[in-house]
Formats: structure tokens, C-alpha cells, sequence
């Protein structure tokens, strides 16, 4: 007989057998309804082969569906990363057919001819419709506007039988890209980046480009024309663009509709969900040339996958940490290495992983050294606070308000950047020091006076702001510490009060939609001080910004994070990047108690080779990504005993390895999440050495009980 292994969206380890009915006919990739317990699901078929019998019976395969098969460099890549992440297949399953699971869009009313009828009373009217309409099928109100009559005459023939109503399902509409539609002027150093890229994706193969361009140097304009140079070659290529932020989506859709003179799919989640479908069904079609989306696009199902372009690819919002943990960016190069693709991972301050890949070889490196056409890189300086501190209860130094005042006197717009959201990042009792958490949180309260509430940035938790200590039960005791956007935004008002000014932040600004009305507001000069945390500083360019503050520098280096310096030094050149573009030129001052530390010393200097050697060394000496590798396990469960249980076993099974350690287990430095207790261990290991393989070895030891759940990130970004 024959079996089929189903991949079913489920959380389950591997496949499910199901006989194959002799009248059915099943290839890899088609999608089938199959029984499990007393439902059916949806499932893709992994393999199908034939076999003499089974020590066990076997439930049949209940039909095969009529929704497009998955393509097998999806189901590929599907199963690589599965293997990769150590997840479950069937979560990633889920992931290929998360289009699906939305709802089509309701079919669409549309009038058409019924055979030969002619009206009783053929008027001009009449007449004109009946023209209009031909042998197509059109909206009443399309054919209506059409035929420039009224609504009354089109309903007129279909109460006569002359039109009928017919419902047809909706078909998202792409058009095809026109690569020469308008073309972008080029410098040298985009065109050469743009034929190297093509030219990889002509020869076909797996080709992985590094794009290292300073802030405004035009590596959209360059992978764009790599883009337009793709699809002339073949009108039948797909294209994937990922982005980190949904925010920065709309500017680049704007580009790409004005460049190809069609609009390309969106893919994230501020799309509705019956849009999403259609999308998932015009990729699986070849409907769909060009798709932008977050990192989950990169499951979408591309039958003909030629180039992916991971733009900001240093951007920590690639890494998912919440449900099915992995890094966009790395599966992105494992997918166009699968689909035998191009890959271009694109930043002015790319990770140290990217850049030790293409010091290796292993991506070609292709270089912007300078801004496009008359634009200039900002002049940075470093104000140090220890010389020109602020006064009493301000967070803006002397110098800085009073380049502020000379930026708004031209008539030119200031960025004040602070990566905290809210009014304080820390609300405490004067009388008793107690600092207030959220319930069963280890995590901060974060005052946001705009709401009068307190709110904690990782459960979500909200309360009003409490007249007394929760601890000590004294009244008017709390106190805010610490800046954040809300206050330095207050304290800018009071300064300079007609200026027009606004707060760009997650709290503020909830949605896609909001982020794209406030970036058009700055970019058409309606907001003089844009008050703002990392969400401003992702690739948005802004003509008249010529003034970047940067309030507390010294932010991201405390901790004890390996990627502290590293995350700091793109996130503030990215930062002072928004300064200065066109013919303006732009400045950027960093508030500083620490001047003389490296990362800020260097980043003044515009010397990126001189941090990254020092960094680079430090990691090397530990061994430490990208010289070495990285893996965490996390164990979490409302009862801390049974939780330090499995940690124990954990720690007593670890099987011998060369070039591998193993730290912990640990209190997690958030120890306690949503009511559950967390421990960490985590795994350091050469970069030869075989790590999933070790750490499928090792969780195979101890049986983990239902009451703790266990994650596994595989090169970890966060260390909470």
C-alpha cells in the first residue's frame, strides 16, 4: 500500500502516517484533509512512498484538498529550519499555511449579459450600457460610471431579465512590474552593486551579497535596480523584500509603485486578514512578482524564488523570541541557498555576524562609501554631561537646547532620540524604596502621563497611577525616575512653545497606519522637534532634519548583554544618520557621561573599522558569536520547585563534548514572568561543532513534565 507522512500544524515532533486510498492520487507538497482524533485537519504531505504493510493499522488520508501544493523549496526550507531552530515541524507547517487559515474575501456582486436578451424599451441609456458592459462581467456601480448613467437604469435591466447578478470570488489583482518604467539615475558605485547582484541572479545558484552602504548612501535605489534587472530577464521571477518594521513598508511600497508602476503584496500584520489570503494564493499562483513583508513572508509559498532582499538586515526585530523562536535573517540566507537564489542583506551598520561572512568569502561584499548625489554624512560631537549638565529636573544640556534654537531659527527640524518609552522608566517610594512591578513580574512600571497609567512593557500590564505605596501603604510618596519620550517631549514644549512638536513611539503610535500619517507629517515639514525612540531611526529620511539630540547615549551600554556595544553603535548610527540629506547638511550631538568610552569615541570619529577590530577581537578571544556559537535553553513554569527540578536533571546529563561549554542553570535576569518562574542555560560551543545535534542529544535525557515548558533559541539575541 501506499503512506503518506503528513505535516499537520500542530506542535508534534514529526510527521503522521496515513494510508493513501488506491483511487487517490498524492505528490509531495499536496495539501489533504486528514482525521486526527475526532477532527479533521489540514495537513501537507512530506513523502509518499510505498510499503508491503504495517504492525499497525493506519487511518486513510479523507481527501486531497484543491488549494494550491505547497512548492517543494518551501517544504525544503520548511523542514531545514525546523531542524535548525529544534521546533517542531508541524509549527513551521503552520507557518507555510498561515494565509490560509483567513478567511476568503466575500465574493463580489458583479452584473453580466443573459445570452441574447434585449430590453422591452431600448433606450439611448440602454443602449449605452449594454455597450459598456460587452461580454465582461463589471460592478453595477462600475458599469453605471462606465456607461455615465444612473444606478436606475442598470437595475432597470436586471429587473427585466436583460442582466443578471452573479457572485464571483475575489482574485487579488497584481499587476506585472514594469522594469523600465522609470528608472532610477545611478552613481558607480550602485550601478556596480546592482550588476554584481544580477548578474549572480542570471547565472542562477545560491549567491549571498553583503550591501554596506553609509546612511543615505541609496542601497534602496541600487537592490531595486538589481530587482528591475531580475524580472527583465525573466518576467516570471518572484521577489522577496523583508523588512524589520511594518512602519518602514509604506515608504518603500511608494518606491517600488513608483519604479515598476505597479504596486508589489504586502505581508505582515497590519494586513487584513482576507487581503493576506489572497496574497498567500497569488505567491502560490505566480500572480505575485514582488512581495514586501515582515520576517514571516519568508514562509510564504514562491514557486519561483529568484531573489531575497533583507534590507536593515542588523535589525534585532529579525529575531522572533515570542512562540517559534528564530532569526529572519539567517533563514533568509538558509532559504535562497535552498531555492538555489540570490540574497542581498542590506545596512549601513550590518551585524558582526554579516561582515565576518564576507570577510570569510562567503558574501560577496559590495560597498556604498559615500551619500547619494550632493548629501553629506552628519558632523557628530559628543556633549559630556560631567562639563554641561543639565539644570535641576531637565534632561536637555545647555548646548544642546542651544542648537536646538539655532535649528528651528533656520527653519530646519530637530530629532531628539531616547530608546524609552513613556514619562519615567521608573516609579519608586520615597519612603520606603520600594519599586513598583508589575504583578507577578519582575518587570518595571512605566509611568505614561499622557494616559495617567502605569504600564509594563512586557506582560502589557496597565493600572492607574496609585496615591499610595503599594508596599508601605504611605501617600504621595511615588516618584518618577528617569527620562522618558513623554518627559523629554514636556520639557521641549516648555523650551521652545511654538514649536510644533510630537512623540514617536510604540505607545503613541499603535499602528502601521498611525506611523505612516506621522512620518508623512515630517516629511512634509508639519512637526519642528520629533521626539522618538529606535522607531525613528529605521531608514525614514526626512529632507529638512538637520539636527539630531541623542539624550542619554551612555542607555544601551550598561548590562551585561554581548551585544551591548554592538546594538549601540547601529542603533545610534542609524540615529544621527536621519541628519542632513539633499543639499542640507546635518549635526548630531550625543549627551554623554562617559565620553572617552570606545563605541562613543568611535562613533564621533566616523572610524565603524576601528570599533568593529576592537569588537571583533573581544569576541574572538571568548570564542564568542561570530567566532563561536551561542544557544539558550529556558525553562519556565508556575512552580518554582518543579522548574529547579528539570534544571537539575538538565544539568546532571550533559553529555561530553570538545570545544563546548555549558553555563547555568541560572536565574534568568527576569526571574519571574506572568507568574512564572525562569531559568536559564545556556551553551557556548566552536563554530565547528555540531550544536543541534549536541542539544538533541542532551534534552533527549530528561523527560520534561507538562507543568514546565521548555524553549530552546538557537543563537540567541536576548538574554532576559
Amino acid at each position: 500500500m501506499k503512506v503518506a507522512s503528513v505535516l499537520i500544524p500542530l506542535p508534534v515532533d514529526e510527521a503522521f502516517d496515513y494510508e493513501v486510498p488506491e483511487a487517490m492520487v498524492l505528490a509531495r507538497g499536496d495539501q489533504v484533509a486528514v482525521p486526527l482524533g475526532p477532527r479533521l485537519m489540514r495537513g501537507v504531505v512530506a513523502e509518499v512512498r510505498e510499503t508491503t504493510g504495517s504492525n499497525r493499522r493506519l487511518k486513510a488520508v479523507e481527501q486531497r484538498l484543491t488549494d494550491p501544493p505547497v512548492p517543494g523549496g518551501t517544504l525544503d526550507f520548511v523542514e531545514w529550519a525546523a531542524r535548525w531552530t529544534l521546533s517542531p515541524p508541524g509549527e513551521m507547517a503552520a507557518m507555510a499555511l498561515k494565509g490560509l487559515r483567513n478567511p476568503a474575501p466575500r465574493p463580489e456582486r458583479r452584473v453580466r449579459r443573459v445570452g441574447e436578451r434585449q430590453p422591452a424599451r431600448p433606450t439611448a441609456a440602454r443602449t449605452t450600457v449594454l455597450e459598456a458592459l460587452g461580454e465582461r462581467a463589471m460592478t453595477a456601480v462600475d458599469l453605471a460610471r462606465a456607461a455615465g448613467v444612473s444606478s436606475g437604469v442598470v437595475k432597470g435591466l436586471i429587473d427585466e431579465g436583460v442582466l443578471e447578478v452573479v457572485e464571483i470570488a475575489a482574485v487579488a489583482a497584481f499587476d506585472p512590474p514594469n522594469p523600465d518604467h522609470r528608472p532610477a539615475e545611478l552613481n558607480p558605485d550602485q550601478a556596480a552593486a546592482a550588476e554584481s547582484v544580477s548578474a549572480a541572479t542570471a547565472k542562477g545558484g545560491y549567491s549571498a551579497f553583503l550591501l554596506d552602504g553609509v546612511t543615505g548612501s541609496g542601497k534602496t535605489e541600487a537592490y531595486l535596480e538589481a530587482v528591475a534587472r531580475t524580472l527583465r530577464a525573466d518576467p516570471t521571477a518572484q521577489v522577496l523584500i523583508l523588512l524589520p518594521e511594518i512602519a518602514l513598508t509604506q515608504d518603500l511600497i511608494v518606491r517600488i509603485t513608483t519604479r515598476f508602476g505597479a504596486a508589489p503584496a504586502e505581508w505582515h500584520s497590519g494586513v487584513a486578514p482576507p487581503r493576506r489570503r489572497q496574497v498567500w494564493e497569488a505567491v502560490a499562483a505566480g500572480r505575485c512578482n514582488i512581495v514586501v513583508g515582515a520576517r514571516s513572508a519568508l514562509f510564504l509559498p514562491f514557486p519561483k524564488l529568484r531573489l531575497l532582499i533583507v534590507d536593515e538586515e542588523h535589525d534585532g526585530s529579525f529575531k522572533q523570541e515570542d512562540g517559534l523562536v528564530y532569526h529572519g535573517r539567517d533563514l533568509a540566507v538558509a532559504r535562497a541557498r535552498i531555492e538555489e537564489a540570490t540574497v542581498v542583506l542590506a545596512s549601513a551598520t550590518p551585524s558582526l555576524e554579516t561582515l565576518w561572512n564576507a570577510r570569510q568569502g562567503r558574501y560577496g561584499w559590495l560597498k556604498l562609501g559615500r551619500r547619494h548625489g550632493a548629501a553629506t554624512l552628519p558632523d557628530i560631537r559628543l556633549l559630556d554631561l560631567r562639563e554641561a549638565p543639565p539644570e535641576r529636573d531637565q534632561w536637555l544640556s545647555p548646548p544642546l537646547k542651544e542648537a536646538m534654537a539655532e535649528t528651528l531659527q533656520a527653519g530646519e527640524q530637530v530629532l531628539l532620540f531616547l530608546n524609552r518609552r513613556g514619562y519615567a522608566p521608573v516609579v519608586l517610594c520615597r519612603a520606603c524604596g520600594h519599586r513598583l512591578t508589575a504583578p507577578d513580574t519582575d518587570s518595571w512600571l512605566v509611568e505614561h502621563r499622557y494616559t495617567g497609567r502605569l504600564v509594563c512593557h512586557l506582560t502589557g500590564f496597565s493600572t492607574p497611577r496609585p496615591k499610595h505605596c503599594p508596599a508601605c501603604g504611605a501617600e504621595d510618596t511615588l516618584v518618577s525616575v528617569g527620562p522618558g519620550v513623554e518627559r523629554v517631549e514636556e520639557e521641549a514644549r516648555s523650551l521652545f512653545p511654538d514649536a510644533r512638536t510630537a512623540v514617536f513611539s510604540s505607545d503613541t503610535v499603535p499602528d502601521a497606519r498611525a506611523a505612516r500619517a506621522l512620518i508623512q507629517r515630517m516629511t512634509d515639514g508639519e512637526i519642528d522637534i520629533l521626539v522618538a525612540t529606535q522607531a525613528a531611526a529605521k531608514g525614514h529620511n526626512f529632507p529638512r532634519l538637520t539636527l539630531v539630540g541623542v539624550v542619554d547615549a551612555d542607555l544601551g551600554l550598561r548590562g551585561g548583554d554581548l551585544r551591548a556595544a554592538e546594538r549601540t553603535f547601529q542603533l545610534l548610527t542609524q540615529a544621527t544618520g536621519r541628519a542632513g540629506r539633499a543639499d542640507r547638511p546635518g549635526r548630531a550631538l550625543l549627551q554623554t557621561w562617559t565620553p572617552d568610552h570606545p563605541v562613543l569615541m568611535a562613533l564621533a570619529a566616523g572610524d565603524r573599522d576601528a570599533f568593529i577590530e576592537a569588537e571583533m577581537a573581544e569576541r574572538e578571544a571568548a570564542s564568542l558569536p561570530p567566532h563561536g556559537r551561542l544557544a539558550a535553553i529556558i525553562l519556565s513554569g508556575e512552580d518554582a520547585a518543579a522548574v529547579e527540578r528539570v534544571a537539575g536533571a538538565l544539568a546532571a546529563v550533559i553529555p561530553n563534548a570538545e570545544r563546548l561549554e555549558v553555563y547555568g542553570p541560572a536565574d534568568a535576569p527576569l526571574a519571574l514572568v506572568r507568574g512564572r518562574r525562569r531559568k536559564r542555560l545556556l551553551v557556548r560551543a566552536d563554530r565547528d561543532v555540531d550544536l543541534q545535534g549536541f542539544l538533541r542529544a542532551w534534552l533527549s535525557r530528561v523527560k520534561v513534565p507538562g507543568s514546565v515548558r521548555l524553549s530552546v533559541d538557537v543563537d540567541p539575541y536576548s538574554f532576559l
